[in-house]
């Protein structure tokens, strides 16, 4: 089933929304592609989180907002929760990795991909290269 997956993280995410976004029409084309070839789309809530604070931060709550939305219209998407478990072993990884500078929530990203066996993500942040995803362009 991985196989059949790609993670989405927040710069994909958030530029599939924001049309001023620059990785705007590259990453609405990549996840076309995806959908074509029916893959499923993995997210965790601590991205969607994430995604949610950036689009406050740079255009304003209505962007946030269509982040939601997207969310509940889309059964290409999956949410993953960060568990009591999954935030366990995510501080476990996050302290034995302290020579990145891997944000705690793209740890969490990583935890949940290595357990669902999802190897390739849409994002723009190369840490996922450094934790050995695959970045699908």
């Amino acid at each position: 089933m991985a196989a059949r997956e790609a993670f989405v993280d927040t710069s994909a995410l958030y530029a599939l929304i924001d049309r001023k976004d620059g990785q705007h029409p590259a990453m609405a084309e990549r996840v076309q592609r995806l959908l074509r070839s029916r893959r499923t789309l993995v997210t965790t809530d601590y991205v969607v989180c994430e995604t949610m604070n950036l689009a406050n931060a740079r255009a304003g709550h209505h962007v946030g907002v269509r982040i939601l939305e997207l969310l509940e219209r889309s059964s290409a998407i999956r949410v993953e929760w960060i568990t009591s478990l999954r935030f366990e072993a995510t501080k476990i990884f996050y302290r034995r990795h302290s020579d990145h500078r891997y944000s705690f929530t793209d740890c969490t990203s990583f935890v949940i991909m290595r357990e669902l066996r999802v190897l390739e993500v849409l994002t723009t942040d190369e840490h996922f290269t450094e934790a050995g995803f695959e970045i699908l362009h």
